[in-house]
């Protein structure tokens, strides 16, 4: 079995490269709004990295939970910050986000003891 934090990423890069390849205008041009929105301005880019967190597990989008997961760890959000993170999605979206709850803890152990570099 792959560790699922190299599958998700190569996937979503394989993924990402058909979709951009197209080159698609407005897809292309979205992508870049997406990137550009969590680069470092007002907020830093742990911030974002939250809030970004946050409003997927709301919307409850697995795939986003896991890339925001993914870039939370880089951005060095500790896992007591996690929860946190966990119990704010939880409130705003209520108990229809426990279970993508579960499964974002379930991704952020193996953060934990995946070789992300």
């Amino acid at each position: 079995m792959q560790d699922p934090v190299k599958e998700f990423n190569d996937y979503r890069a394989k993924m990402n490269e058909v979709i951009l390849g197209k080159q698609n205008k407005v897809i292309n041009r979205l992508f870049n709004l997406d990137t550009n929105t969590y680069a470092e301005g007002a907020l830093s880019v742990k911030t974002k990295e939250m809030l970004g967190l946050v409003a997927s597990m709301v919307l409850r989008c697995d795939d986003c939970i896991k890339y925001h997961l993914g870039k939370s760890y880089e951005q060095g959000i500790t896992t007591e910050e996690m929860y946190e993170i966990f119990a704010v999605a939880n409130i705003v979206g209520g108990t229809i986000v426990i279970p993508h709850t579960r499964r974002a803890a379930e991704y952020w152990e193996a953060l934990q003891t995946a070789d992300v570099s």
